[in-house]
This record gives structure tokens, sequence and C-alpha cells, in this order.
């Protein structure tokens, strides 16, 4: 039998052994350092949340904290994004569960369960999006919200895509060699023209330019829509 390496082994690990926090502040921007904040996701008060892509948990913690959903559920592909975010913050159970899974299966079984799903440069960047949004769509209440924050350029500067394709992205196996990921980084309107496609409305999209031009610093495209009623 054959695996998958999981690509996003070494993501986020020396930071979580400096850093075990609950953060105190959400952010959509690449540096997550300023621009808006989860206010963005409407009231979230006794609500049903999901994180697509959630790595080790960061984002979903401080909503679980600070934000009083009914539940907040941080999914992700990557056993090891999983182990590391139930070390770091199983203590916010069950406000907070965190759930080992790809997003497009776990949304197939969850057919209106979800007030508001949003991913931070997460699983809707991972993901084909004509398998990702039709899956979210469904999984939210009528009316629900996506949000999500995405690069709105590659990270060497080259223009987004024009079209609904995938580029392919250097990433590393846990041990250590060469491999490459796919992410879709697309223009404005080829994300409006999926969402509609998908059965959102109300789609709007933010460009979030860079708080710097230092190292890796890249524009975002802050998008959200809603659910069809």
């Amino acid at each position: 039998m054959t695996t998958t390496a999981d690509l996003w082994h070494h993501y986020g690990r020396t930071r979580a052994e400096r850093d075990r926090a609950v953060p105190d502040a959400f952010h959509w921007i690449w540096s997550q350092d300023s621009g808006p904040g989860c206010e963005v996701l409407g009231d979230l008060t006794g609500h049903v949340v999901g994180d697509l892509g959630a790595g080790a948990a960061r984002h979903a913690a401080h909503l679980a904290l600070h934000h009083e959903p009914a539940e907040i559920v941080a999914i992700d592909a990557s056993s090891a994004q999983y182990e590391m975010a139930t070390d770091l913050f199983a203590h916010l159970a069950p406000c907070l569960r965190i759930a080992s899974s790809d997003a497009v299966p776990h949304l197939q079984v969850t057919k209106s369960g979800y007030d508001v799903l949003y991913s931070v440069f997460g699983a809707v960047d991972f993901t084909d999006p004509r398998e990702l949004l039709p899956a979210t769509a469904a999984a939210l209440k009528p009316g629900g919200r996506l949000v999500f924050s995405t690069l709105a350029h590659y990270l060497n500067g080259a223009p987004a895509q024009p079209d609904l394709v995938a580029a392919d992205i250097p990433a590393k196996t846990p041990e250590g060699e060469t491999a490459s990921l796919r992410r879709w980084v697309l223009q404005e309107q080829v994300w409006v023209k999926a969402l509609d496609e998908a059965g959102f409305t109300n789609i709007a999209v933010d460009m979030l330019p860079a708080k710097s031009d230092g190292h890796r610093a890249a524009d975002t495209l802050l998008v959200i829509a809603d659910r069809q009623r």
C-alpha cells in the first residue's frame, strides 16, 4: 500500500515549540499583523463555524476563546497539523473541535450544518475550487457565509491566473525531500465566477495591500460570499 507524504509536516513546527498561547487577535492578511479582523465573519455567538485548512488551529482557538460560537471545527487533512493543533488547543473542547479530514469529504457529510465557514490561506488555496466551493455551499445553512483570504499574486510577484488553473509550488516531505503542492492563485474575477457557479451570492472581494515591501511580502484578496437562501 502506498501513502501520500504529509507535505505540511514542517509547517508551524518551530512556532509551536515556543508559542503555545491562544492568539489575542485574528488577521486575514498574509503577514498576519494588520488589516481587518474576525468582524467580517459577522456575529458568531451561538453559531457553528468551520475553519477550512486550520493548520495548528490558532485562528479557530482565538474564535473559540473570544467570540462564543456554539462550536468551531478546525479541519485539516495533515496528520502533523492535527497532532499539533490537538497538543496546543485540545483544552478548548468542547467549543473547539479539531477534525482530521480533507475539507471536501468533511463538508459533503455536513449538509447545511454550518453558519459560517472560513479559510485563511488554507484549504481554499490548496483544493480545486470546482470541488471545494460547491461542497462548501452545500455545507452552509441557507444564507450562511463563506469568508477566505488568498494570495492576490504569486509570492515571487508573478500575476495571479486569469483562468481556473493551479500552479505547482515547492514543498518538503517529512524527511526533507523536495516535493510540490498545487496552489490556486486566481484573479478576482475568476474567484467571483467560480463562487457564483457554486451557488453563492452577495460576493465581495477586497484587495488588502501588503503592509511592507519586506521579504515575501504579498497582497491579499479577502473574499466574502453568502450561500443563496
